[in-house]
């Protein structure tokens, strides 16, 4: 059960950071990094789609991103069907990869590599939490 906790809050933890797209931005320090969760396409804005419309694709996005990660991590922990985990993991990270991707920022990259992993382990290797006791 430990295990399956600890997938669960991993999955969630995931999930939250990407809240931090439509947070409010800390003030900016002298000297410190630049705020990686910006709503502003390096894709769409020169294709022409506006502040609004940006906007409104990557909260739809994060939204996806949180309530996949969400029904995976209520997989995780055999409060639904096993078929949860994968959908899960199939729709939060895909729409993770997609925010991330349209709105990048190279401090980003663990993001997707973890995305990447989660649908590998779900999808290729057919892995799930559903072994685990």
């Amino acid at each position: 059960m430990v295990t399956r906790l600890v997938i669960a809050a991993f999955l969630l933890a995931h999930a939250g950071i990407h809240a931090a797209f439509v947070s409010q931005r800390p003030p900016a320090t002298a000297g410190g990094p630049a705020w990686p969760f910006e709503l502003r396409s390096w894709l769409l804005t020169p294709l022409g789609v506006g502040p609004e419309a940006n906007r409104l694709i990557g909260l739809a996005l994060v939204g996806a991103t949180i309530g996949g990660f969400g029904l995976a991590a209520v997989g995780a922990l055999a409060l639904a069907p096993a078929v949860g985990w994968t959908a899960g993991v199939s729709l939060g990270a895909i729409a993770s990869l997609a925010l991330l991707v349209l709105f990048f920022q190279p401090w980003l990259v663990l993001g997707v590599v973890i995305d990447l992993g989660l649908l590998w382990a779900a999808l290729v290797a057919d892995w799930g939490p559903q072994g685990l006791g």
